[in-house]
């Protein structure tokens, strides 16, 4: 799916959580690319807007577009390799918080499901039980609700692993997509919500100098 008329966020040009000379903590707002696109008119992003004042620091890792929440990023290269070690060893700890469509029937559960990318679809990830990875998802159901339009069900997402798209593919395949999706919900869920409807609330990281555990929160604007 092509960015069309790419218009991201200006205000605020950049959220900091925490910053020192090892590693920065921002909030990414809905609209706005985690890296820079390929073409010029999608450059404005997290990284380059922290590369403007930081010019070593780094993407550690990302988050979709239109997802919101918990970014960290390295200020130099020794803190960028230790930071990718503790992603790739699944050291660190996140949380999302999203709404979906429908009622969740288990108040908790596990999706298991591998993943991978859909080529002739792309960007679209889809389930493949020949060639996929494996992509496991943790949930609890935190509310259960109902508008005029449509019932729906606020959940607590922990992804074991990071695999692209992986929240947004397993709620689907639930029955649940995220309201507001414009990848994988129908026309009536994307017409639900404003944005989508995910959010990344909290991110655990060992700091790359010290070793001490710190933990980043940030809650959901929607």
């Amino acid at each position: 799916m092509a960015i069309l008329n790419y218009s991201p966020p200006m205000d605020p040009y950049l959220q900091i959580l925490y910053r020192d000379d090892h590693i920065i903590a921002l909030n990414k707002p809905s609209g706005l690319l985690s890296v820079p696109g390929r073409k010029l008119s999608h450059f404005d992003s997290l990284m380059s807007r922290v590369q403007a004042v930081w010019p070593n620091s780094g993407v550690v890792h990302r988050l979709d577009m239109m997802t919101s929440g918990i970014m960290i990023m390295a200020m130099h290269k020794d803190a960028l390799r230790n930071l990718n070690r503790q992603f790739q060893e699944r050291q660190t700890q996140k949380e999302y918080i999203a709404n979906v469509s429908g009622h969740v029937e288990n108040d908790s559960g596990e999706i298991d499901l591998p993943l991978i990318c859909d080529w002739p679809n792309r960007p679209k990830q889809k389930v493949c039980y020949d060639t996929g990875k494996a992509s496991l998802t943790k949930y609890v159901v935190l509310e259960r609700g109902q508008t005029s339009d449509i019932e729906w069900t606020r959940v607590k997402l922990i992804p074991i692993t990071g695999r692209s798209h992986q929240l947004r593919v397993h709620l689907k395949e639930l029955g649940h997509p995220i309201l507001g999706d414009r990848l994988y919900a129908p026309p009536h869920i994307i017409a639900a919500a404003n944005r989508l409807n995910l959010h990344a609330q909290m991110l655990t990281v060992h700091h790359p100098l010290t070793d001490d555990l710190i933990k980043f929160e940030e809650p959901a604007p929607f």
